[in-house]
């Protein structure tokens, strides 16, 4: 049992946690996380405030981190503000939310999307990295830990290569991979690149760098926040929903609604990295 959460997981929290059941006992990991070995089998607890996750001792610690970008390692959806800054943010996010819900194919979505930015300046997209863009709480923490464990550490994104390649960056990720925005004479000609990266193409990813590294799906811990990575959570051997829509959530081995990304460490036994 991993309990973890944003704002610290106090010592009476975790004796409540513990109340009636057979741990070991518990082991703080940080000021924001602590792990309970159990014997027997799952209870169900609840601590307001607290994620609190369970998983196997077993192969704990993960040979392959792979993480979706928008939303999940960055706390926004990089075509909602390119759409702001061509002032239609309205009609592209509500595309979004209808595709991030499972309510239409992320690749359809994403054409239509798209195809809406035509003739928005190549400049947009440097204002919208500069202005918009910010890691998410624990994104840095969690890749450079990763990294430091001698885990790959992959980018793989529905949105766009001109960002992941900023923040895969700015994290620490070690390859990163997305659609591509066909520009022409500086601004976007409204078509992006084919074959699209989506729900499939993120799982193949994942295979392909278990293959390329010998491992298994069951080496991998996956993290996103929408319908767009069910695929490669439900496949991965800790698929984590990061502050998720209800269709992730409901495929998830690993809930976070209340935790920073350096959560993703304490479920593998680690405490947070510098």
């Amino acid at each position: 049992m991993v309990l973890t959460s944003a704002s610290g997981v106090s010592d009476q929290q975790v004796a409540a946690a513990c109340s009636g059941l057979d741990t070991v006992a518990p082991r703080r990991l940080s000021d924001c996380a602590v792990e309970v070995a159990l014997r027997g089998a799952r209870p169900a607890v609840a601590l307001a405030g607290v994620d609190v996750n369970f998983v196997p001792a077993a192969n704990r610690r993960k040979k392959l981190l792979i993480a979706d970008m928008d939303s999940t390692i960055i706390s926004v959806e990089c075509i909602d503000e390119l759409a702001d800054f061509a002032g239609i943010k309205e009609a592209i996010s509500a595309i979004t939310e209808e595709a991030m819900r499972g309510e239409m194919g992320f690749e359809e979505s994403l054409v239509a999307r798209v195809a809406l930015l035509r003739g928005l300046g190549e400049g947009a997209l440097k204002r919208c990295y500069d202005e918009r863009i910010w890691l998410n709480p624990g994104a840095r923490q969690l890749v450079q830990g990763m990294n430091a464990e001698g885990a790959h550490t992959a980018l793989v994104s529905g949105g766009f290569t001109y960002f992941t390649v900023l923040v895969a960056a700015d994290a620490g990720f070690v390859e990163n991979r997305a659609n591509v925005l066909q520009i022409v004479d500086g601004a976007l000609t409204g078509a992006v690149e084919m074959p699209i990266l989506g729900r499939e193409a993120k799982l193949e990813a994942m295979d392909e760098m278990c293959a390329e590294r010998g491992i298994t799906r069951s080496d991998v811990i996956a993290v996103g926040d929408g319908a767009n990575d069910l695929a490669m959570i439900e496949a991965a051997g800790i698929g984590v929903a990061y502050k998720a829509k209800p269709a992730l959530k409901a495929a998830a081995n690993v809930v976070l609604d209340h935790s920073g990304l350096s959560a993703l460490l304490a479920l593998q036994g680690m405490g947070d990295q510098a």
